[in-house]
């Protein structure tokens, strides 16, 4: 999934990650389906969303993640 539908604008939310000619931020999608909202609970609560934005929001995310860690076993 492209993340390039995903854009940053200082103008716009303080220039947090969002879709555009919106202003649901990348967070606002992240905090939401964490919550236990489901896509189609998105979709209605912000009709000019699509499917193909909240796969970009979750796609900008997981780029924006470390690919790799290391992790600790005690």
């Amino acid at each position: 999934m492209p993340t390039g539908r995903i854009t940053a604008d200082p103008a716009i939310m303080a220039g947090a990650p969002a879709v555009p000619g919106t202003r649901v931020t990348v967070s606002a999608v992240l905090g939401q389906l964490s919550a236990g909202s489901t896509v189609d609970d998105l979709l209605a609560d912000y009709p000019s969303l699509t499917h193909d934005d909240i796969y970009a929001a979750l796609a900008f995310a997981a780029g924006a993640m470390p690919h790799e860690r290391s992790l600790l076993v005690a």
